[in-house]
């Protein structure tokens, strides 16, 4: 289910999640400073592209605490909402239901992507 299940999310939202994530780890590596918070969101978007079969673990320290609410501010909540509003659209269908759960899951990530470790 893994890969078919990965193929079909590239479909029906993965690319345009994987994308924005990529696209805002750009937009972080603009800065010398934003240099590790766009590495980080380059983590995420590799996740985005392919989340079947991933866990992601949520952890950290102050640091992280820290970059993350940094993170809310400049673009976490607009990147969360959006994410869920998709996962809430997917979810009308019982085929779209997998699909709506990943957005969710990305919707939690892009509230806290820093600390986190995917598995």
């Amino acid at each position: 289910m893994g890969c078919l299940g990965n193929l079909l999310w590239l479909i029906f939202g993965g690319l345009f999640a994987g994308l924005s994530w990529f696209f805002i780890g750009l937009l972080w590596c603009l800065t010398i400073v934003g240099i590790p918070i766009g590495r980080q969101c380059f983590k995420m978007a590799k996740l985005s592209f392919a989340p079947f079969g991933k866990e992601v673990e949520y952890g950290g320290g102050p640091v992280s605490l820290i970059v993350n609410i940094l993170w809310l501010i400049f673009g976490g909540l607009e990147m969360a909402a959006g994410f869920a509003a998709i996962g809430a659209v997917l979810c009308i269908t019982i085929i779209g239901m997998p699909f709506g759960v990943q957005m969710f899951k990305l919707a939690k990530l892009a509230l806290m992507p820093f600390g986190a470790k995917v598995k």
